[in-house]
């Protein structure tokens, strides 16, 4: 158990489509480009994480036959893990809360994995809902004796995302100039930027979060609802980006920015995208033409669904 080749689906991770963005893109500015995380199999970029953390600890013996997986999570790392978890064979125990998408919930569920759901302030992500979640995942590791995945210190997942940089390298011959996304286990921006650097890009690197909780740029947290982003504290592996800058992007012009790039691109996708491409089109602006900045589609729109993002 937990060599890929065993397990045809997993070789559908990865690999993913870049498209260049036009109508949201004014005149004057640089090429926008989205890496197509969506065309993953659960529709989230969070399954090459979850797929490397998982074949990670197998490797180094931490994880074995008939042990349970457990993570706490606001959904994308859960279904993805979930999914994971499916196909190898492991329980998985999700620590996670009514804070996130429901679609994100079920979809665990689907796979398999046993939830412990806990209450959140008025439906919104609070500075001290993840510290709940991280208790209750530890106490559950303890109890069981869980190989706990524990997505804001694991190393491994830089490696699953390494991939993405690796594959912009290849799209991209012409070379890319700028690179942004938002920052949540912060595993992404690490693994991009650590391909990107290793082949000689001297690409900007900038790091976003939500205005609404800029714990990076300020030192000062607080609630907001763009799910994956923002989790009220620094995470331990932004210290490994090398980041040129953190900027904090406004919600309402990220969600908005959700809705118009179904309507007007055809890319159908949750609110931490619509931050990603506010932020990349202002280093777009700020570039000019002939220039590129790279940005990723992080998870589907099909996840929140029943919220008010698209309503």
């Amino acid at each position: 158990m937990g060599e890929r080749g065993d397990h045809g689906v997993l070789e559908a991770i990865g690999d993913t489509p870049l498209i260049r963005l036009a109508r949201v893109v004014p005149e004057g500015s640089a090429e926008v480009w989205l890496k197509f995380e969506l065309a993953n199999p659960t529709g989230s970029y969070k399954d090459r994480m979850a797929l490397a953390m998982i074949e990670g600890a197998e490797r180094r013996g931490e994880l074995r036959p008939g042990m349970t997986v457990v993570e706490y999570t606001g959904g994308s790392t859960g279904s993805s893990l979930a999914f994971v978890c499916a196909v190898k064979g492991y329980r998985l125990r999700i620590v996670t809360s009514d804070a996130f998408a429901t679609e994100k919930l079920r979809t665990m569920e689907a796979f398999g994995a046993r939830l412990t759901v806990l209450p959140s302030e008025g439906g919104m992500i609070t500075p001290g809902l993840l510290p709940r979640l991280i208790t209750e995942a530890e106490r559950i590791r303890d109890a069981e004796g869980a190989y706990w995945t524990d997505q804001f210190n694991n190393t491994d997942s830089v490696e699953g995302y390494r991939r993405i940089g690796d594959e912009l390298l290849a799209q991209l011959p012409g070379g890319v100039d700028a690179f942004c996304g938002g920052i949540g286990t912060a595993g992404m921006i690490v693994g991009v930027a650590r391909a990107l650097r290793e082949a000689g890009s001297a690409a900007r690197i900038v790091a976003l979060e939500p205005a609404g909780s800029p714990v990076i740029t300020t030192g000062a947290g607080g609630p907001h609802h763009v799910e994956g982003l923002g989790v009220g504290f620094v995470p331990p592996l932004l210290a490994l980006a090398g980041q040129d800058e953190v900027r904090a992007i406004d919600e309402r012009e990220a969600r908005a920015m959700s809705r118009r790039l179904a309507r007007d691109e055809g890319v159908f996708a949750g609110t931490s995208t619509g931050l990603n491409v506010v932020g990349a089109l202002a280093l777009a602006a700020e570039l000019g033409t002939g220039r590129t900045v790279v940005t990723v589609a992080c998870d589907t729109g099909l996840k929140y669904l029943r919220g008010d993002l698209f309503g």
